[in-house]
């Protein structure tokens, strides 16, 4: 009998150190993009011998919200036609046009042109509301813009997120008019008193600024009658020829005048 020690894994065929080099064999290897399955929780099948490689998530941006042209095409056959409302602005005062053309500028750069009506000739139709009228300063007459509103101008557009901070963005802009924060389209009869089409301007005679309306107390300034004072009695606005009701001899005496020659007490 020999006195050398018996060794288990001789005389046993799959022994611990075949049953260990067999285990070592069958366990899966986990390569690169295993492992990273593993973390994320999904393990990719073993025989579509494609790398997962992990997808880096990245913030939305300002650009990424007008979409592609094919996302818009989408969109349109979704939700049908674009659909446009005039929505007022609340700007800065004395910066009305400065305003209004950097907002269309924005617009061109955006790529958010279909979502803003167009005027006949294609421009844009963002608007600072004015109207014409005469007046007289020194003795001569001159015809001048004024503007119906002060500190706004109106946009026909349509709302989204994009055309949202487009407008939000452009400087001078505070916020739209509307209740809750929330943009209110102008009503049918305001639109109809501030939108009107080149040819309208042009057609139309500019207004005459006359202050005044029958009944009211004015004091002659100019003329034969100057220092008088009378009650306004007609007035018509497109001659600017107006009838004050003047005491004479102590007699109420009809005297027409021009609008200009008058003014306020």
């Amino acid at each position: 009998m020999s006195d050398e020690p018996n060794n288990p894994a001789e005389e046993r065929p799959g022994g611990a150190g075949e049953s260990a080099a067999a285990v070592h064999h069958d366990a899966p290897s986990l390569d690169n993009g295993h492992a990273a399955a593993q973390v994320s929780g999904h393990v990719p099948d073993e025989d579509d011998g494609a790398e997962v490689i992990p997808v880096e998530q990245k913030p939305l941006t300002r650009a990424a919200l007008t979409g592609s042209d094919e996302e818009k095409a989408r969109e349109r056959a979704q939700h049908g036609p674009i659909e446009y409302n005039w929505y007022i602005l609340k700007v800065q005062s004395n910066r009305e046009r400065s305003i209004a053309d950097a907002l269309k500028r924005k617009v061109r750069v955006e790529g958010l042109e279909e979502y803003f009506a167009k005027t006949p000739d294609g421009d844009i139709q963002i608007i600072v509301p004015t109207e014409k009228v005469t007046e007289f300063k020194g003795g001569k007459k001159k015809v001048v813009e004024r503007k119906l509103y002060p500190g706004y101008i109106v946009v026909h557009m349509c709302i989204n997120d994009a055309t949202w901070f487009a407008v939000r963005e452009t400087s001078g802009i505070g916020d739209f008019t509307g209740a809750g924060g929330h943009p209110s389209p102008m009503l049918p009869h305001e639109v109809a008193r501030i939108v009107q089409t080149e040819e309208e301007e042009s057609a139309e005679a500019p207004k005459l600024d006359i202050r005044f309306k029958s009944g009211d107390r004015v004091k002659v300034k100019d003329g034969t009658f100057e220092g008088f004072e009378g009650e306004v009695g007609t007035i018509d606005p497109q001659s600017g020829k107006i009838t004050v009701m003047i005491n004479i001899f102590g007699r109420s005496t009809p005297v027409e005048l021009e609008y200009w020659q008058v003014e306020n007490v």
